[in-house]
């Protein structure tokens, strides 16, 4: 269990039923930052208590996905997510999303939790490639991402409108597990 500054521990485990609540609490202030979310909260349907444990349940019972949360002092300060796709041809494959709450960015919880999940990918016998997008403009995690194995497969150009003059690339990210 690594250690940060002030004796603050982080903890990386499954989420459980009882993380709905946190999960979705962290999702709604990272949209309300409007910075690296496609989501603007206005047109966020913020799902009810229930519907986010019915969503994490989907998962803990799907062996081809997984949802990890970094915890500290009880609290949930982020989280990752692996959801894959129930076709046959492509179900080698899934795609991640990644939360980290702004208090707790930079202290390597982003890291860990990536870190967990490759080697949840790795030990699995039906992923073999790990996908995601990252806007253009986060470059913090895309040098992550970079630090992790991941190469750039494509870029969706101009694909978010930010601002009336503001446009960002997608950039489409995997790594071969």
């Amino acid at each position: 269990m690594p250690v940060f500054k002030n004796n603050v521990k982080c903890i990386i485990r499954p989420a459980a039923l009882k993380d709905a609540k946190q999960i979705l609490e962290l999702e709604y202030s990272i949209i309300a930052e409007r910075e690296f979310f496609i989501s603007v909260p206005e047109e966020f349907e913020k799902p009810s208590i229930q519907e986010e444990k019915e969503w994490i349940h989907r998962i803990i019972e799907n062996d081809k996905e997984t949802l990890l949360v970094a915890e500290i002092d009880g609290g949930v300060v982020g989280w990752i997510v692996f959801q894959s796709d129930n076709r046959k041809r492509l179900s080698h494959t899934g795609s991640v999303s990644m939360l980290v709450t702004k208090g707790y960015r930079g202290m390597g919880i982003g890291k860990m939790l990536l870190k967990a999940l490759l080697d949840w990918a790795e030990k699995s016998p039906f992923i073999e490639k790990v996908s995601l997008g990252v806007l253009s403009t986060n470059l913090k995690a895309i040098s992550l991402y970079k630090s992790m194995g991941f190469l750039e497969e494509g870029r969706k150009i101009k694909e978010f409108k930010m601002s009336e003059n503001e446009y960002v690339d997608d950039i489409l990210m995997y790594k071969f597990v």
